[in-house]
């Protein structure tokens, strides 16, 4: 099992955070510290500690825009949501609903993302850009989104990483995981994360028993991955690129090469 079998990293902007490991579940140690490093949170004037956000904000080249705008309702992730001013779209304008809460300032959020009414996001977190964060999700911090994502509603991520085009639309858990490359999840999907025996993940790898030092170990999906609705990933999935998990199926831990059917 090579990187390679997993991920195309060439147009992450955060390739950085697969370098010197052995195993890529390694990365999952590595995240909350990448952050940190290299976070830039551009959020400070307008996070709000005590509550949710009283009023929408347009944020266009590093400047708040006050007003005078007209929104034209899309899809962020193609780039179909507009922000105008006297008819003039504003191309790559970031808009944070009224309602939404930021709850800290470790936050960035990038350029043309759009982040919906009664979502909650704690940092450290980098969002990318053209990503949508919907109604009701729940980033818990420690999460690392590229660009063109989108965390759905009522949608729960915590230390976790998608890379670009990485989408989990609804109802999903995502904890202690990576996303490949337009990894799509189908409604309800949960990547479970949590050894419940007080003892570190095992797989089992070319024959042989590996011990992961993971107590908490969700799911890495490769690019290309799509799981049914209502699927579970047992702790300590890994599926290669292009894997397909059917509706209902609950995925016993291990690594499962590219492109394999799992129902």
């Amino acid at each position: 099992m090579n990187l390679e079998d997993i991920f195309d990293i060439s147009e992450f902007e955060h390739k950085d955070i697969f370098k010197d490991i052995n195993y890529v579940w390694e990365t999952l140690e590595k995240i909350k510290k990448y952050i940190k490093e290299h976070i830039n949170p551009n959020v400070s004037s307008i996070a709000n500690k005590e509550g949710i956000l009283p009023r929408i904000y347009v944020t266009y080249k590093g400047v708040i825009i006050e007003g005078g705008f007209r929104l034209v309702v899309g899809d962020a992730t193609k780039g179909e949501f507009g922000v105008y001013v006297n008819e003039e779209k504003l191309e790559g304008a970031t808009v944070i609903y009224s309602g939404a809460t930021l709850a800290d300032e470790q936050i960035y959020i990038g350029k043309g993302t759009v982040i919906e009414p009664g979502a909650y996001i704690k940092g450290p977190t980098i969002i990318g850009n053209n990503c949508e964060i919907r109604q009701g999700a729940y980033i818990r911090g420690n999460v690392l989104v590229g660009n063109g994502c989108i965390v759905g509603h009522t949608t729960e991520v915590k230390n976790a990483c998608f890379l670009n085009q990485a989408k989990a639309g609804h109802f999903a858990y995502i904890g202690d995981s990576i996303l490949g490359n337009k990894v799509n999840l189908g409604a309800g999907t949960k990547l479970a994360n949590l050894n419940i025996r007080n003892a570190p993940i095992q797989l089992r790898l070319n024959g042989k028993d590996i011990n992961t030092n993971l107590r908490k170990f969700g799911a890495i999906l490769g690019d290309d991955v799509e799981t049914g609705c209502n699927s579970v990933t047992n702790p300590g999935t890994i599926l290669g690129k292009g894997c397909a998990v059917y509706p209902n199926t609950t995925v016993k831990k291990g690594y499962y090469p590219p492109k394999t059917i799992i129902r």
